[in-house]
């Protein structure tokens, strides 16, 4: 059992924990969670595996290592650990030469909020999520947390304005937009489409607007507006709903 934070795997684990730019050279990420290791071995062999004495490791073809609690909350992004997390590389996962339905992050910066996006987007049967500049890295340990899996199932790609343009421009790109007259529920998803979702504060970008036109979800008087992943949400699901 490893008991002190000068091991190297410990310092890898916590280093990819908190630093953006060596999950990106290392091309990996930390998942946590008995059941989220579980459901991430039958798309993603973990590279490193590290468990608690109180958790029963599935058996992996890869390092399985025991630790100390004391070691786990160490390198666990949470306050409370589930007492097991494990290495995996970044998804391989491509975009479908011709999607049929895009969500697209307009510098998306709160990590949860990216997330349930994500989460949201594999659960109404987007087809993959392209991310704009500005986004938060999408391996952050609380975007994976509240992907819940989605990463592993939904293609993810980061592109400039510039390619973004090109990969939409056969199909009907939306941009959601509370100053927008179109509501949401007059669009015909059946269409290929691309919802664009805008930052949580300044809302789209001129880019996102100029390449989209906006969509509306009608709210009560005096209800300014809705949090972003609320909104894709609502209007991701209405896509799946005519699509149905």
């Amino acid at each position: 059992m490893i008991t002190s934070n000068g091991n190297s795997k410990i310092k890898y684990v916590a280093r990819l924990q908190t630093d953006r730019r060596f999950r990106w050279r290392e091309q990996a990420f930390v998942v946590e969670g008995l059941r989220t290791v579980q459901d991430v071995i039958a798309y993603q062999m973990p590279t490193l595996l590290l468990h608690t004495a109180a958790v029963e490791p599935p058996t992996i073809d890869a390092p399985t290592v025991a630790i100390s609690d004391v070691l786990m909350r160490h390198v666990s992004d949470v306050e409370t650990p589930a007492g097991i997390l494990a290495v995996v590389p970044f998804p391989r996962l491509t975009l479908p030469t011709e999607p049929t339905l895009l969500l697209i992050l307009d510098a998306i910066q709160t990590p949860g909020n990216m997330g349930t996006m994500l989460r949201t987007a594999a659960a109404a049967g987007a087809d993959g999520v392209l991310l704009a500049p500005g986004c938060v890295d999408p391996f952050n340990p609380k975007v994976v947390r509240g992907g819940m899996g989605a990463h592993f199932r939904l293609p993810m790609q980061k592109m400039d304005w510039d390619e973004i343009e090109k990969t939409v421009s056969d199909m009907d790109s939306w941009v959601a937009s509370a100053d927008s007259s179109t509501p949401y529920t007059a669009v015909n998803w059946q269409n290929r489409a691309a919802l664009i979702i805008g930052n949580e504060a300044n809302g789209p970008s001129q880019e996102a607007l100029q390449l989209a036109n906006g969509v509306a979800i009608p709210m009560a008087a005096a209800v300014e507006s809705l949090n972003a992943a609320m909104a894709a949400g609502i209007i991701l699901f209405e896509a799946a709903r005519q699509r149905a």
